[in-house]
């Protein structure tokens, strides 16, 4: 028998929401065609790796010495490390080298390690909602308690709000910008007013949160946004990202933690992610990819294709009349579900009538909302003009709008 409590996560309802559309759209594509289903559940980046990225996979493949493919430290290749020095220093405007960075399974991999490192039964992790869906049980699996703070109307950090649920159980902040599912980006304004809440509150409490910024979707932004450096507005802070999202590598696993040299207690919290990736069986990052991303890291990748898709699909829901947030990074929409639907659950459903696949919002922590992944294929985007204007027009002809 599976344990009791793994069994209700994994048949709650909005439980691997995505991965559940995801298949379901395997499902309905193989049933009435490809071109007839309209999948957007899945935040799968759908370029190419960069021509970088191939040839480092080919030169590393051709390496035939002995013990290529061996156990290294559990923290990665001591090069590959100051290789992603050099990447932070860059994104943050700061000196770091590679005994701050830890080498992950991804960055999944990096935050479960992160908060195996830090919290203790019954510590607490604020996160602004909407947010990934996977941090509940990703904050849960090392028994913490993940805290969710809405966000202001147009998806900014409500400061305010976060000040007033940190206590003496608070571990750390998790931020993710830009955001999934929203697609916003944190100004410097904004996390400036964090971390100064952050300061406050460590002088007037025990302990000191730490500020976990997962960073996957940083290099991905339109309209001349940028994302704003950490390290200079917080010294407890930790970067965890992969390559996922930039390089388009998701299933290759590999990304890796920065803590902040600045950190009050950096070398134990390195060391602790270390000994976290060991003991969760992680063991180390693989080794041939580590090896093909030190080579590959600073290629320059195009986005452009993504910020036309975004750009494509928003004229398709202003023609059917859908409210959305405009995104500033990643690659999602995120929608409102009209008024005549008591949950996002519904509207959701409404629009797979017409072979539309969307992600519930509640699912992000984001009730009343639904997510739109455009890493798609323009044809999808642009086949779905008519199932996405029909699906409105029923609800207007039933007069329920």
């Amino acid at each position: 028998m599976i344990a009791p409590q793994i069994k209700e996560l994994m048949t709650n309802k909005n439980a691997s929401v995505i991965r559940k559309m995801f298949e379901e759209g395997i499902a309905l594509k193989k049933k009435y065609g490809e071109e007839n289903v309209f999948d957007f559940s899945l935040g799968n980046p759908d370029l190419d790796p960069p021509k970088e990225v191939v040839q480092a996979i080919m030169e590393e493949a051709k390496d035939v010495s002995h013990g290529c493919h061996g156990y290294m430290p559990n923290a990665g290749y001591s090069e590959v490390r100051e290789e992603m020095a050099k990447k932070t220093a860059l994104e943050q405007n700061a000196e770091i080298h590679g005994e701050n960075v830890v080498m992950t399974v991804g960055a999944a991999s990096a935050l479960n390690c992160i908060f195996k490192a830090l919290l203790a039964p019954g510590d607490e992790v604020i996160v602004p909602a909407p947010f990934f869906a996977e941090y509940r049980h990703y904050v849960r699996n090392h028994g913490g308690i993940l805290v969710e703070v809405p966000t202001k109307a147009d998806f900014s950090l409500d400061v305010e709000a976060i000040k007033s649920k940190l206590s003496e159980k608070t571990a750390a902040v998790l931020i993710n910008t830009p955001n999934n599912p929203t697609g916003k980006v944190y100004t410097k304004e904004e996390i400036d007013g964090l971390t100064n809440a952050l300061k406050e509150h460590g002088k007037s409490c025990r302990r000191s949160p730490y500020l976990i910024c997962d960073e996957p979707y940083r290099a991905i932004v339109y309209d001349g946004v940028k994302v704003p450096p950490v390290f200079s507005s917080y010294d407890d802070t930790i970067i965890c990202t992969s390559f996922a999202k930039n390089l388009s590598l998701p299933g290759e696993r590999v990304g890796y933690v920065a803590v902040n040299p600045k950190c009050n207690d950096a070398k134990d919290v390195v060391a602790a992610v270390t000994f976290a990736l060991r003991i969760l069986g992680c063991v180390n990052s693989p080794a041939f990819f580590q090896k093909v991303i030190a080579k590959s890291w600073s290629a320059k990748v195009d986005y452009s294709s993504y910020e036309k898709r975004r750009d494509m699909l928003m004229k398709i829901l202003d023609k059917a009349g859908i409210e959305y947030f405009r995104p500033q990074g990643a690659f999602y929409l995120f929608c409102k579900a009209p008024k005549c639907f008591e949950t996002d659950g519904e509207f959701s459903d409404h629009l797979k009538k017409y072979f539309i696949l969307a992600a519930p919002g509640t699912g992000f922590g984001g009730k009343g909302w639904i997510r739109l992944a455009y890493c798609v294929s323009e044809k999808t985007i642009i086949n779905s003009e008519k199932a996405f204007v029909k699906a409105m027009q029923e609800l207007k002809e039933g007069g329920r709008l």
